[in-house]
């Protein structure tokens, strides 16, 4: 068995804010990149030359996004309402990630990912509270005057219950290693 040996202490961590197209990182300095439900706002190509310069070698990029929430069919379906009033409001960088960044080529050799779920518990006030949140939902609000949530609210409360439900995301993950 090959033995690997501990890296030396050192003061590694640092934090710093930067775009993710020119991070001001040292080059073959960091072992992990990840992308939470954003690489759709970045440049993607000039990232992906970002992140070669500074990944090590054998270092992995992982980029991911998630789905709209989802609860049962009889909740899904009041929330897939309000996304289908408010579809006009998203940004068209969005476009995206509803195809699950179908033309997005990974840079590096791509490792296979399971699928898997975010969940939490949330009760219908969490839920509402999570969809005024979206981008969507906010422009709509700006641009109409009025919130696009308030003809579900008494409906989604009435199909939830009280208490709290299991939510869930759907993630879509892909990783590759330089």
């Amino acid at each position: 068995m090959e033995q690997i040996a501990a890296a030396e202490p050192t003061d590694a961590v640092k934090y710093c804010v930067a775009r993710a197209e020119e991070s001001g990182l040292e080059s073959a300095s960091v072992d992990l990149i990840t992308v939470a439900q954003a690489l759709h706002w970045f440049n993607v190509e000039v990232f992906f030359a970002e992140a070669s310069r500074v990944l090590k070698r054998g270092g992995v990029l992982a980029f991911w996004i998630y789905h709209n929430c989802r609860v049962d069919p009889e909740c899904d379906e009041i929330i897939d309402a309000l996304f289908a009033k408010i579809d006009a409001f998203w940004p068209t960088e969005r476009d995206i990630v509803e195809n699950d960044y179908p033309d997005i080529a990974m840079p590096f050799t791509e490792i296979p990912a399971d699928e898997f779920l975010m969940t939490t518990e949330w009760t219908a006030e969490n839920a509402l509270n999570y969809m005024r949140t979206w981008s969507a939902t906010r422009r709509y609000l700006a641009e109409n005057g009025n919130d696009p949530c308030e003809e579900f609210v008494d409906e989604l409360r009435s199909r939830w219950g009280n208490g709290t439900r299991t939510v869930s995301w759907p993630l879509i993950l892909r990783v590759g290693r330089k």
